[in-house]
C-alpha cells in the first residue's frame, strides 16, 4: 500500500477561545442623543455641513473635545462609564420630487469593541478619529472582494482597506445572512425593496494600527492605520500599536418606504452610493476604566452584561437622554419630510469625487433604463455619470493616483501562493488549541437575526491510504461549533 498528502481547504465554524486576544463586547446605543448638523471633528465651531445621527454622550456641540464629554450628565449608550461621541451621516428617503424624510434606525447602534491582534491597547485619553471618506463615490478595487489571502499590491494600500471597511448589509431574517463587509455599495431602492425587507445594515470598521503617539491628527486619520486584512492582519511600519477595534453597525428600515417607486435612498452627505460613508469617534470613557474592560471582559458572549465592571442602565434611560439643541439649529429641520436635505446638500454620485460646488439639491434618481439587478458578487458595472446613481459602479473610473495616500502606509502583502495553499496572517488569530492545529486562512462574520456566528476557513492536511480497502483520515480539530453574538436592536425604532 501506498499513501499520499494533500491539502484540503475546507470551511469550520470554531468558537473563539476565552482569551484577551479574541475577546470582544459589543455596546448599544438604543437612543439617539442628536439628530442634528454638528460635528466637532470636521466642522469645528461652527454648523456641520450634513446632518448626522449622533450617539452617546449628551454634552456634544459644535467645539466639543474630550474633557466636555467627560462632563456629559448622560449617555444614550447603555454603559454608564462611557460618555464617548459615535455618530455617522444619517439616511434619508428622496422622493422624486425631491422631498426628503429620514429613514428610521432599527434599534439604535451598536458599537463593538473587538480586541483582535496581540497586546491590544485602550484608547488613550482625548483620543479621535474618522473611518471613511465622505467625498468618495467610487471603488476601484475587484468585485467581489477577491479571498483576503490573495490580496497584494494596490489592494491592501490604505485607501484600499479604508474602503473595504465599509458594508451595507441586505436584511431578510428568512434567508441565509450575507456575511459583514460583503458589499461596500448601498443598493439601490427598487433592490433593496425587493430583496431586503428587514432593511439595510450600515457597517463600518475603523483602523486599529495606530502609531503610538497622536490621540489626534489634522485630517483625523493619519494617526492611524488599517491592518492588512481590514479587521485583522499585519500593522503596517509605524503604526505597530494595536489598539481596540471599533465596529459601527446601524439598522435602517429601509423597507418602511416600500411603494415609493421613483426615489432613492441618500446619506445626508448628499451620497446616493455609499461609497462616501464614514463616522466619527471621540474617546470619552472615564480615566483608566476602558483598560480594565479590554483586560477584564472577556466573555465570549459580548453581552455588556457579562463584564462585571459595566454599570448598565435601561432602553428607557437610554433614550432619555438629548443633547441640548444649539440656538443657530433650532429651527433646522433634520427629520422631514422636507424639500432636499437638511444643509441644501447636493446629492452627487459620482464617480467624480463629491464636491461642495453641485447644484444644491440636484436630484440623481436612477434611469429607468439602469439595470435592476445590484447583487455584489457581479463583476461587471452600469454606465455611471454624476446624474445617475449607478446601480453597479464598480468600474476601475478613477485611478488610486487622484487621491493622496502617502499620509499612511501601504501595508506589504504577506500572502504566497503555490498550486495547493496560500497563506496569510489569520483574521483574527487563533491558537492552535482553538483551530485543532489547522491553518486560518481567513474569516467571515454572517448574522442572521439577533444571532451571528463567525466562521473560519481553515486548511487540513488529508493522509490517503490506497489499497485494497481505501480509507481516508481527516482531521477535524475542534468539530463544528458556533459563537453566538445576540444583536439586541433587531426590533424597536430609536426615539
Amino acid at each position: 500500500m501506498s499513501s499520499f498528502t494533500f491539502n484540503l481547504t475546507a470551511l469550520t465554524a470554531i468558537a473563539l477561545l476565552l482569551t484577551s486576544v479574541n475577546a470582544f463586547w459589543r455596546l448599544p446605543c438604543q437612543g439617539r442623543s442628536a439628530l442634528a448638523r454638528i460635528d466637532p471633528l470636521v466642522n469645528y465651531g461652527t454648523v456641520g455641513d450634513h446632518a448626522h445621527a449622533i450617539h452617546g454622550g449628551n454634552n456634544f456641540g459644535f467645539s466639543t473635545l474630550h474633557d466636555d464629554l467627560l462632563k456629559s450628565q448622560c449617555t444614550s449608550c447603555q454603559v454608564t462609564q462611557d460618555k464617548s461621541a459615535y455618530w455617522t451621516p444619517a439616511l434619508y428617503f428622496m422622493d422624486s420630487n425631491g422631498t426628503t424624510e429620514l429613514v428610521p434606525e432599527v434599534g439604535g447602534m451598536l458599537a463593538y469593541y473587538l480586541l483582535y491582534g496581540q497586546n491590544v491597547k485602550a484608547f488613550p485619553d482625548g483620543f479621535t478619529m474618522i473611518a471613511g471618506d465622505t467625498n468618495l463615490r467610487n471603488f476601484s478595487w475587484p468585485v467581489p472582494d477577491p479571498p483576503k489571502s490573495e490580496w497584494s499590491g494596490d489592494q491592501v494600500s490604505q485607501l484600499a482597506l479604508s474602503q473595504k471597511a465599509l458594508g451595507f448589509n441586505c436584511l431578510d431574517y428568512k434567508k441565509t445572512p450575507e456575511p459583514s463587509l460583503y458589499r461596500h455599495f448601498l443598493p439601490d431602492y427598487d433592490y433593496t425593496i425587493a430583496n431586503c425587507p428587514d432593511g439595510i445594515r450600515f457597517e463600518l470598521m475603523f483602523p486599529s494600527c495606530w502609531n503610538g503617539k497622536d490621540t489626534d491628527s489634522k485630517n483625523h486619520k493619519s494617526h492611524m492605520a488599517y491592518p492588512s486584512t481590514v479587521n485583522d492582519g499585519e500593522c503596517p511600519k509605524g503604526f505597530e500599536t494595536r489598539l481596540v477595534s471599533l465596529f459601527y453597525e446601524t439598522i435602517w428600515d429601509t423597507h418602511s418606504f416600500a411603494g415609493k417607486s421613483g426615489g432613492q435612498f441618500v446619506l445626508g452627505n448628499g451620497d446616493p452610493t455609499g461609497y462616501g460613508y464614514h463616522g466619527d469617534f471621540i474617546e470619552a470613557w472615564d480615566e483608566g476604566f476602558l483598560q480594565q474592560a479590554v483586560d477584564t471582559c472577556t466573555n465570549e458572549s459580548g453581552l455588556t452584561s457579562d463584564c462585571p465592571l459595566f454599570t448598565l442602565q435601561s432602553e428607557d434611560d437610554q433614550k432619555k437622554c438629548k443633547v441640548q439643541t444649539p440656538k443657530q439649529l433650532e429651527d433646522d429641520d433634520c427629520a422631514g419630510p422636507r424639500a432636499g436635505l437638511p444643509g441644501q446638500v447636493a446629492v452627487q454620485a459620482g464617480p467624480a469625487p463629491a464636491s461642495k460646488g453641485g447644484a444644491v439639491n440636484e436630484q440623481a434618481v436612477p434611469s429607468s433604463a439602469a439595470a435592476k439587478s445590484s447583487s455584489a458578487a457581479a463583476s461587471t458595472s452600469a454606465a455611471a455619470s454624476s446624474t445617475v446613481v449607478p446601480v453597479l459602479s464598480y468600474s476601475s473610473v478613477l485611478s488610486t493616483a487622484q487621491y493622496d495616500v502617502s499620509s499612511s502606509a501601504s501595508v506589504a502583502s504577506s500572502a504566497s501562493s503555490s498550486s495547493s495553499s496560500s497563506t496569510i496572517t489569520a483574521s483574527p488569530s487563533l491558537s492552535s488549541s482553538a483551530a485543532g492545529g489547522l491553518t486560518t486562512v481567513s474569516t467571515q462574520l454572517l448574522t442572521k437575526g439577533n444571532e451571528a456566528w463567525e466562521v473560519f476557513v481553515v486548511e487540513e492536511d488529508v493522509t490517503v491510504t490506497a489499497g485494497y480497502a481505501a480509507t481516508t483520515t481527516v482531521a477535524h480539530g475542534g468539530g463544528v461549533r458556533r459563537r453566538h453574538h445576540h444583536h439586541a436592536h433587531r426590533h424597536g425604532a430609536a426615539a
